[in-house]
């Protein structure tokens, strides 16, 4: 049976899994009865959402002109945040779909996506998807056929929604996309491309057979990690697994390790059966991926703290089947235990703390977020994860921030309107390209911290919805920033220190500490709320005293007797003011992580 690998790559929201669900039905993949929108999309947070989380693959049977074909597909995901699982389906592919919502035209991450496909030599083929709606861009189609490089003719118009133009499609991937070369001859040469934990079975790595072939029985050897174990089973995804005898070079599949931990089964890793069978014999180990870094950390503990442990295993349990997940242990006076733990970015990170509340029914609050500094140490470059981390500012250390390259794709007459913020961002411009569709792209390098927790937004406000934007690590660069300081009630709150500008430092301050006031509930006592750098104190409000009328009761009486009760009111709240400590519920921190 002859073999296409390929993947679907797009924008976020241009339709990839609905083009899934298509080639699924065609296929006779899953039975009509049995289809459900997003059908790749495993989890309800992705269907509700719309949006994929993670890569997904399934094989598919197809007869085209008498001869049968296994089409390998993987879905993958469109937001920039989840970029790393796009770069590991490209690896494992020889072909991709880049598709376009032909009412929105080409995108940040469509350029993005189509760049990361070039450079890994896939055979590309252009698709304008949602021909059928009266909002279709007539201009769409020269301007995907421009970015590909192929004539208007060879851009296949679709409806992922009704079918239209998606059997013609399906007949270009088998006509266009190279079958994989390899040869079954040779040593066993897996890449791991993903992986999963099965509290049975043990660790399932997602596989793209490159050499060789394997079965269940035979003795692996993991060549980055040095792990070794046996596969107990291996098969397809039909999207669900489904056991088959073998795996045979250019084939992707599943292969069941029982490896206990999911440190010995890296994603990029390669496999091989060569060292068990003949340690003559040597291996040269597939390219693999760069090593994830996340960009963003933050704090994350129990709302209750009865559920530490609770917290601790649904992050376990979600770090085995996400390998861009960090997560260190720490503890907080006010908190208690908890993790700090590092993300892609901030969807990365709201997708994690729902699928704690949804899959393992633990309430949590997220603490301030901070970007990952490289502070220049004596024994090298050390890692700030925290404003807790910060050196002391008397040892002069350099501290540099991550500085983004970000494109950003907008229609021409937004264009002063997002130079602006981009510049209230701390963004330095660099350049500007027209398209032939009317679309601007404007390239800035913009400090990660400085876009972190609103650009989003603010950028679909200023364009009305309609620019979007991709970035990837660029550098590092030497910046002037300091550590924030919270006091609640005269105590410091660690939880809400945070790292900023020193020219930033004050008017940062004043928005804390007002949306504090704002946001917390009122005492039985005056409570100060201030910010500070050092000693000193940059921002301060006080939060009112929750006023209970003592004198309701009294109809009349003499003013002594008022003044007296009113007198011992006084005294207590002093007191109360003197012991009571505040309680910060969840929503605050929640409140503070939008500027």
């Amino acid at each position: 049976m002859d073999i296409r690998n390929f993947c679907i790559i797009a924008h976020v929201d241009h339709g990839k899994s609905t083009l899934a669900d298509r080639l699924l039905e065609l296929t006779g993949t899953v039975e009509k009865r049995l289809m459900r929108a997003q059908y790749l999309d495993q989890m309800d947070l992705e269907r509700e959402r719309g949006i994929t989380i993670k890569l997904a693959p399934v094989t598919m049977s197809y007869q085209l002109r008498a001869t049968n074909y296994q089409l390998n597909l993987i879905d993958t995901p469109g937001h920039v945040d989840f970029s790393y699982e796009v770069s590991r389906s490209l690896a494992a592919v020889e072909g991709a779909v880049l598709l376009v919502d032909a009412t929105q035209g080409i995108q940040a991450q469509t350029l993005a996506n189509f760049e990361h496909a070039q450079n890994a030599g896939l055979t590309i083929i252009p698709v304008l998807n949602k021909i059928d709606l009266p909002a279709a861009l007539p201009e769409a189609a020269e301007a995907l056929a421009e970015l590909v490089g192929l004539p208007v003719s060879e851009v296949h118009r679709v409806s992922a929604k009704t079918g239209v133009g998606v059997p013609e499609l399906l007949a270009a991937v088998v006509e266009r996309v190279p079958a994989p070369r390899g040869h079954e001859s040779e040593p066993l040469r897996a890449l791991i491309f993903d992986s999963v934990f099965d509290a049975y079975r043990g660790v399932v790595v997602f596989v793209r057979i490159v050499d060789g072939s394997i079965t269940p029985g035979s003795r692996l050897s993991f060549l980055a990690t040095g792990a070794s174990s046996e596969s107990l089973e291996v098969g397809i995804f039909t999207p669900k697994f489904k056991k088959t005898s073998a795996l045979s070079a250019g084939e992707i599949g599943y292969i069941v390790t029982g490896l206990k931990s999911i440190q010995g089964a890296r994603v990029g890793d390669t496999i091989t059966t060569a060292k068990a069978a003949d340690p003559v014999v040597t291996v040269e180990p597939l390219p693999g991926y760069r090593e994830i870094t996340p960009m963003v950390f933050a704090g994350i503990y129990p709302a209750d703290t009865k559920n530490s442990n609770k917290l601790r295993d649904g992050l376990e349990k979600l770090k085995l089947n996400d390998a861009a997940l960090r997560l260190e242990p720490e503890r907080s006076n006010v908190l208690g235990f908890g993790f700090r733990a590092g993300f892609l970015g901030l969807l990365h990170l709201d997708i994690i703390r729902e699928r704690l509340q949804r899959e393992f029914g633990v309430e949590v609050i997220v603490a301030m977020p901070s970007v990952a500094y490289h502070a220049e140490m004596p024994g090298g470059i050390r890692m700030i994860k925290s404003a807790l981390d910060l050196p002391d500012p008397s040892r002069r250390i350099e501290i540099q921030e991550p500085i983004l390259a970000v494109v950003i794709v907008t229609p021409e007459r937004y264009v002063g309107a997002i130079m602006q913020l981009a510049q209230a961002h701390r963004g330095v411009y660099e350049t500007t390209e027209h398209s032939s569709d009317a679309r601007v792209l404007v390239r800035y390098t913009l400090p990660l911290a400085a876009m972190l927790t609103d650009f989003y937004d603010e950028l679909k406000s200023v364009s009305q919805g309609y620019a979007s934007y991709s970035y990837e690590l660029k550098a590092y660069q030497p910046c002037d920033v300091l550590r924030m300081d919270i006091l609640v009630g005269e105590e410091p709150m660690e939880e809400l220190s945070s790292i900023v500008y020193t020219d930033e430092a004050q008017s940062r301050g004043r928005v804390i500490v007002e949306k504090l006031k704002n946001a917390l509930p009122r005492q039985m006592f005056e409570v100060k709320i201030q910010a500070a750098i050092g000693g000193k104190i940059v921002a301060s409000e006080r939060l009112p005293a929750m006023r209970k009328d003592v004198l309701k009761g009294m109809s009349g009486g003499d003013y002594t007797r008022k003044r007296k009760l009113l007198e011992q009111q006084k005294r207590g709240k002093k007191k109360m003011k003197e012991f009571g400590r505040v309680s910060i519920p969840p929503e605050v921190y929640l409140a503070l992580l939008k500027r």
